[in-house]
């Protein structure tokens, strides 16, 4: 078994999200932090936030996965960007713990020219000043298709991360993979399914896998350009994503669809998934 949802508009407040996911047909959901442009978020409702845990709870969701903003670069070349993305890091982790033991996830960044290793490093110094031990929420790295300068387009950037940050940090840390960014990034999961989980459990570790994102992609392997596609209407495929959600390797993990879609879409989408879980 696995959960199925999608990115939602936290615009109504934290239980208007949970019913939302509900009325599509899904059992765990996607939203941002914030405007995904950064800048500030919102004030949280407590009573908001606890009444959706409880509706979680009662509905028995998996668990849900926070978006960072897209500007959130921590190893940018330019020194007021990355305070201003590590400060929006330390503000989402003290927000999340509002919805404890969730997932926070984010793209790893860009190093704009510096190179993998300098990017590397800033992303975990910044990781490692952001996170507090005390803290229940799991921070993932997100897969990229490696566009331009991006961290995560390989398996082994992501490793390097786990690697680089200390031990207590390290313990929060996971990953989604999302099946655009890998494919557009070049590892074949339509006709490579299961070696790709082998490469990931080999340089990641299957342990630390967490999410998925599901989405199809308008480009061909390898493409390098990350440009999502409805489920069945890429270069991915019904056939694959059938294949994808009924392996017993990812049983049990939260899938989110970001495909270009509107209400009706993504419903469609989740009663598609659910059924090849039959």
């Amino acid at each position: 078994m696995i959960y199925i949802g999608n990115h939602l508009s936290s615009s109504k407040g934290y239980l208007a999200m949970g019913k939302a996911a509900t009325k599509l047909g899904g059992d765990t959901f996607a939203f941002f932090t914030r405007n995904p442009r950064g800048g500030k978020a919102k004030d949280i409702d407590p009573a908001d936030a606890a009444a959706l845990m409880t509706y979680l709870k009662e509905h028995n969701f998996g668990r849900i996965v926070a978006h960072a903003p897209y500007t959130m670069n921590l190893c940018s070349d330019k020194a007021d960007i990355r305070e201003f993305a590590l400060n929006m890091l330390k503000d989402d982790l003290k927000r999340m713990e509002y919805t404890p033991g969730q997932y926070y996830n984010f793209h790893p960044g860009s190093h704009v020219g510096q190179g993998v290793e300098t990017g590397v490093g800033m992303i975990a110094r910044a990781l490692d000043e952001a996170m507090f031990d005390e803290m229940t929420t799991t921070v993932l790295l997100e897969t990229m298709a490696g566009k331009g300068s991006e961290i995560g387009g390989a398996f082994e950037e992501l490793r390097m991360i786990i690697d680089a940050v200390s031990d207590s940090t390290r313990e929060h840390l996971g990953v989604c993979l999302d099946t655009c960014h890998i494919w557009d990034g070049g590892y074949d999961i339509v006709e490579s399914l299961d070696a790709v989980l082998d490469e990931f459990d080999r340089v990641i570790g299957l342990d630390r896998l967490k999410a998925i994102h599901i989405n199809d992609t308008l480009n061909p392997l390898a493409a390098h350009k990350d440009r999502h596609a409805k489920i069945g209407e890429g270069h991915i495929g019904n056939e694959a994503f059938e294949k994808i959600v009924t392996n017993p390797r990812v049983q049990g993990l939260p899938f989110i669809l970001e495909t270009p879609n509107d209400d009706e879409g993504y419903a469609r989408e989740i009663a598609l998934i659910r059924s090849w879980m039959k």
